[in-house]
């Protein structure tokens, strides 16, 4: 671990300061106040969740690349967390969505594919040195790895290092580039979703599907609502974390056992432990969902799982530092001309086959988030759609290594030498 340099460095302390930035947001946007009504009218709950944490890390307050607060949210929270939305999901009703789903998630993979190589001739022209270079200094290996992110998650990050082997620096400054870019594309996500019905207007978009499955899933919480008692609390927080531990003791034998027996494997994320920790925790919600454990949703399973959401967001937040903007603009740049290629293929696509907005942002951020900001934008939707991207998300990891790999053969074959 590096020396922090950060004002703060106390774990528990910088958690006490997330909870009460999570806090003064939760309780202005419900606030009656005119002002405040206003405000989180134009400015998304979600985003200052995400911003405000950001802020800590980029003003020096504390450090979110030293502090373990992400690992402990995306180990013990997020798969929780996963658990407890799924309890009460659909399948029959989220199977009613129809392709469409599955049509943007794939647009928003081939986008990333190709918008990679794109990205990279296209800077070319202007400035071959920006995206040159030679060896394990060459920009197109380092940017392999963000394709391994974008399209799956850390483990296909991280395959990716190990297949095209950029530098340490390099590859320093590409997960920053990663970061600071994906962020700023949630950032509009967001501000979408309050402009949901105008542009499902313009993409002549039918959302009776969503809006259906989205009604069914609140009238089914209605009919079962109740008080929760501290015994249903304690019952709910034992399933969530006992079918956590459950899921980690699994993913601990499977994926050492998949490396050793089927290396090859590890193209498709078998032989991640986080891949396997959120299949298996995805898959015991589901399973739940068949028994009367789903009646746990009346007592607030899906509220509690929110919470643990919000928490993993200002544990997300915080990782990103503003200030590195400044350090390889050209490099930003360039990630940025990728996301808007990514961005315009999964417009055309949606204006093509009439597809509402929920499923172009789930699509994309089933890929660019993975299983830890998929549900999360989805929720933000409304807390019944989480399982939607949840259930996508799984696929990113699947496919992650292999449509990265492919996308760094094209962007050698097209990278300055």
């Amino acid at each position: 671990m590096q020396e922090s340099h950060a004002l703060i460095s106390n774990d528990a302390v910088i958690f006490g300061l997330l909870m009460a930035i999570l806090a003064f947001v939760f309780k202005t946007s419900s606030s009656e106040s005119p002002g405040f009504k206003k405000f989180y009218s134009i400015v998304p709950m979600l985003l200052l969740c995400y911003f405000l944490p950001s802020l800590l890390t980029t003003f020096g307050i504390v450090d979110g690349e030293n502090s373990k607060l992400y690992f402990v949210a995306s180990r013990y929270l997020l798969p929780a967390c996963l658990i407890l939305l799924t309890l009460s999901v659909d399948l029959k009703e989220i199977a009613k969505l129809g392709f469409k789903p599955v049509v943007m998630f794939l647009t928003a993979t081939v986008g990333i594919i190709l918008g990679g190589p794109l990205a990279i001739w296209l800077a070319a022209l202007i400035n071959p040195e920006l995206v040159g270079g030679a060896g394990p200094e060459a920009v197109w290996r380092g940017m392999t790895t963000v394709a391994g992110s974008w399209i799956g998650g850390g483990a296909n990050q991280a395959a990716m290092y190990e297949v095209f082997s950029p530098s340490d620096t390099l590859f320093g400054i590409m997960i920053t580039v990663d970061i600071i870019v994906a962020e700023i594309w949630m950032v509009f996500l967001l501000l979408g979703i309050g402009k949901k019905d105008k542009i499902d207007r313009f993409f002549k978009a039918d959302s009776s599907s969503v809006d259906h499955l989205q009604t069914k899933m609140e009238n089914y919480s209605q009919s079962i609502a109740r008080n929760p008692t501290t015994s249903d609390l304690m019952v709910m927080l034992g399933i969530a974390f006992a079918a956590t531990a459950l899921a980690h003791l699994c993913a601990d034998i499977l994926a050492p056992w998949i490396q050793e027996t089927a290396p090859g494997l590890s193209k498709f994320s078998l032989t991640s432990k986080f891949f396997w920790l959120i299949v298996i925790a995805t898959t015991i919600g589901v399973i739940l969902s068949f028994t009367k454990v789903r009646e746990y949703e009346g007592a607030g399973a899906s509220k509690i799982g929110t919470v643990f959401i919000f928490i993993l967001v200002a544990t997300i937040g915080m990782k990103m530092d503003i200030r590195s903007l400044a350090d390889h603009p050209g490099l930003f740049a360039v990630g940025g001309l990728w996301m808007l290629i990514h961005i315009v293929l999964l417009i055309i696509v949606a204006k093509i086959i009439r597809a509402p907005y929920f499923f172009l942002a789930i699509g994309s951020k089933a890929n660019i988030g993975g299983a830890a900001s998929a549900p999360v934008l989805a929720a933000a939707f409304h807390p019944a759609l989480a399982p939607v991207g949840v259930l996508l998300a799984v696929f990113g990891y699947v496919l992650g290594t292999y449509g990265a790999w492919l996308c760094g053969l094209l962007m050698q074959a097209v990278a300055p030498i």
